[in-house]
């Protein structure tokens, strides 16, 4: 990633932010900076919602074949598991920090 205030997050697929110290503690131009990345990756967070939806469909498809019970156990707990990644990326979709007179937050 270009700057130094966010870091991939591989269980998200996407780059989260990495902050080193308080909010108010960045200068306005670093806040700018990084609520303008945080925009571009919020941006991305519905397309990586639908390929998890797609992936947690397939999968779906997988189990209503699948006889094996331990299997059907993996399956369903793979499926949890992109369920959780949904979640967790709405919650950070819906984090929208604000620029304020010494900081955010």
């Amino acid at each position: 990633m270009k700057n130094e205030f966010f870091s991939y997050n591989s269980r998200l697929g996407i780059h989260l932010p990495r902050f080193s110290k308080d909010w108010p503690s960045y200068s306005p131009e670093e806040q700018e900076i990084i609520l303008l990345e945080w925009e571009r990756v919020r941006g991305m967070i519905p397309d990586r919602i639908q390929e998890i939806e797609e992936e947690i469909e397939r999968l779906q498809a997988k189990l209503a074949q699948e006889d094996n019970f331990d299997r059907s156990c993996m399956i369903n707990g793979e499926i949890s598991e992109r369920a959780s990644e949904i979640n967790d990326l709405w919650i950070w979709y819906r984090t929208t920090p604000d620029k304020t007179q010494r900081g955010m937050m």
